[in-house]
């Protein structure tokens, strides 16, 4: 396991986090996922080094692409769904 993290875009508040936090828990290969709201950064540990471009490919589904990626207007709008499903759970 190895520790690691990235930037993302669009995270507004908790509801964000949790998304973000239960869509990359599932993941094999990815554990202990943390969210900084206020920093916007997203720590987790990884099985094996190739388990990141699950992650950054999971987060830009979500509407939550990584710092310096593309972030669309669709991206945007998907972060607002998320979000709300995360506030409901």
């Amino acid at each position: 396991m190895s520790a690691s993290s990235v930037i993302i875009q669009n995270l507004k508040c908790g509801g964000c986090a949790n998304t973000v936090t239960n869509k990359l828990s599932e993941l094999e290969g990815v554990s202990n996922v943390k969210v900084n709201v206020d920093s916007s950064e997203v720590i987790f540990e990884l099985e094996k080094e190739e388990n990141m471009q699950q992650v950054i490919e999971r987060l830009a589904q979500i509407g939550y692409p990584i710092e310096g990626d593309e972030n669309s207007l669709m991206q945007k709008a998907k972060s607002f769904v998320s979000c709300a499903v995360g506030r409901m759970s």
